[in-house]
């Protein structure tokens, strides 16, 4: 049974960008808080991938497990000490799930179910927090997307997070996890290199610009996305894995809030900042694949509840620019 003053949390995908910016700031903060209840120190933090997680701080309270997520041997092991907070990162991002249509489905799809269903027999039912997207919606781009907006994916990776969503909700519903699924919007910006992730680009049009690289925008300037910084993620997985179930009633899906910019608006956000010698930098190479699958994604949204839940957005493509150079690049806007 788990500690009544202590925890253990497991982050599947720990090893990417994202799973790693989580684990420093838990790491940081030292404690959580479940269901209301008072905070508790963090125990022991897994990172689950099939990968090592590097470049994080020496930590007695981490425990880094190479896996992949698709063995169930290897994630009933990472189990088998009690658990008290999942977070399920774990994916194949949406480029590559549509061009290779087995994987997506084994790792996004059936991957989750296994999970799902080892965490139903366990002894005790944890939090499991979900990155779900907001490519779940398809269709006409001037919807605005509400809490009451059904799904209508347009791409396999906005169908296997869909069904995800669905799964972990009915789940929670019969008592087996304590499910929170938070369909994301566009992560900006991102460190590294690009990657097979559709939306990528939104990332490289501002980090190669900013270190002096030439950036290649496969999309029309007028096309618009809902984004939301790396900051404000972290932030909001945290707050998602800390709201009190009974706030979150039956209803385990949430529209988490972002801002609506078109890629012309986001590259004078940049030039503001940083020069007009950065927005030099962008090549603008159409590629038919790629807007073919943004232009199914929705860019408006109205996402009340989340803000009545407390959930974070960011004030501007400036304030998400100027964090990316303090935290990422280690400079001072100008």
């Amino acid at each position: 049974m788990s500690s009544l003053i202590s925890m253990r949390i497991i982050i599947f995908g720990g090893a990417g960008f994202l799973g790693k910016k989580l684990a420093r700031e838990l790491l940081k903060r030292g404690e959580l808080s479940v269901d209301g209840q008072a905070p508790r120190k963090i125990r022991r933090l897994a990172l689950f991938d099939n990968v090592e997680a590097v470049g994080l701080p020496a930590d007695p309270r981490l425990e880094v497990v190479v896996g992949d997520i698709r063995d169930q041997t290897r994630v009933r092991s990472v189990l088998e000490d009690p658990v008290d907070v999942i977070f399920h990162l774990a994916a194949v991002v949406s480029g590559e799930a549509e061009k290779n249509f087995d994987l997506g489905m084994a790792v996004n799809l059936h991957a989750t179910l296994q999970l799902l269903e080892l965490c139903r027999n366990l002894p005790t039912r944890p939090v499991l927090v979900f990155a779900s997207s907001c490519a779940v919606f398809g269709g006409e781009l001037s919807e605005t997307i509400s809490d009451y907006t059904a799904p209508m994916p347009r791409s396999s990776y906005g169908t296997q997070k869909a069904v995800a969503d669905l799964l972990i909700s009915d789940f929670s519903r019969r008592g087996f996890v304590d499910g929170r699924c938070l369909r994301l919007p566009t992560i900006v910006v991102r460190p590294g290199k690009p990657n097979a992730a559709t939306s990528s680009f939104a990332s490289s049009i501002i980090r190669e610009p900013l270190q002096k690289q030439r950036a290649v925008c496969p999309v029309a300037p007028d096309t618009k996305v809902w984004i939301l910084s790396p900051k404000q993620v972290i932030e909001n997985f945290i707050h998602a894995a800390q709201l009190p179930a009974a706030a979150l009633g039956a209803n385990r899906i949430i529209n988490l809030p972002g801002i609506t910019l078109s890629v012309a608006e986001m590259v004078s956000a940049l030039e503001a900042v940083a020069g007009p010698e950065t927005r030099a930098l962008i090549d603008w190479v159409p590629d038919p694949f790629i807007q073919s699958i943004v232009m199914t994604w929705p860019p408006y949204f109205n996402p009340t509840r989340a803000l009545e839940l407390g959930f974070l957005r960011d004030e501007s493509m400036r304030e998400i620019i100027e964090a990316f150079m303090e935290e990422e690049l280690g400079e001072e806007p100008s």
